[in-house]
């Protein structure tokens, strides 16, 4: 890796794994800029709003696909690749992994279809780092509580082909991915993701 450069690292998981508290410790001890799709930009919010409404809004999962595209466009356009031109460290709680395991394994609309509108959104951007965090069925129930958004009640079917599909992208991709068992404390979480930017980034 280039010494010196700004990097783009992205936390990855299925519900109730941790990685949006884990990515903000990270962008904390970096000072990086940290933001999370979807939702980091104002156009953004009110993407996830109806992507993660409460509620069944009849939503379509093709129409989910290309809002997410469409909130990782305007993310990467306004937010991701200026922070990175100005020399600032990037965090996100999620980015393209998310759509591919989600809407295209997930939903059944094709891995490589939802990867390449993605990265036709996006120019191409891709993350020095990807960190996912996999916890046990048990323990993201648990985490997740009572409070749940339209992906999190999507079922035990879809939320199994998203593990599996985070699975296969790691394993695709070894040089980019890490994978940490995000179970145990916040503390203990912390101390592997540190461990593991600090031995892949240098950071």
């Amino acid at each position: 890796m280039e010494a010196g450069r700004a990097r783009f690292i992205a936390f990855e998981g299925g519900e109730g794994c941790g990685k949006s508290t884990q990515a903000g410790l990270l962008a904390e001890r970096l000072d990086a800029v940290r933001t999370r799709e979807p939702g980091g930009t104002a156009i953004g919010a009110e993407i996830r709003g109806i992507v993660l409404a409460a509620d069944d809004n009849g939503l379509v999962d093709r129409a989910e696909a290309l809002l997410m595209a469409a909130d990782r466009a305007q993310h990467v356009a306004t937010v991701v690749r200026p922070a990175l031109e100005q020399g600032r460290h990037v965090v996100t709680d999620r980015y393209l992994p998310s759509s591919v395991a989600y809407q295209g394994d997930g939903r059944g609309l094709g891995a490589e279809v939802v990867r390449d509108l993605s990265l036709w959104a996006t120019e191409g951007l891709l993350p020095d780092l990807v960190v996912l965090l996999t916890v046990t069925e048990l323990e993201a129930r648990t985490r997740i509580g009572a409070g749940r958004d339209r992906l999190e009640k999507a079922g035990t079917d879809l939320h199994a082909a998203v593990a599996r599909s985070y699975a296969a992208q790691a394993a695709a991709d070894p040089d980019r991915w890490v994978v940490l068992d995000g179970g145990g404390t916040v503390a203990e979480v912390r101390a592997r993701v540190d461990a593991a930017v600090s031995d892949r980034l240098g950071l």
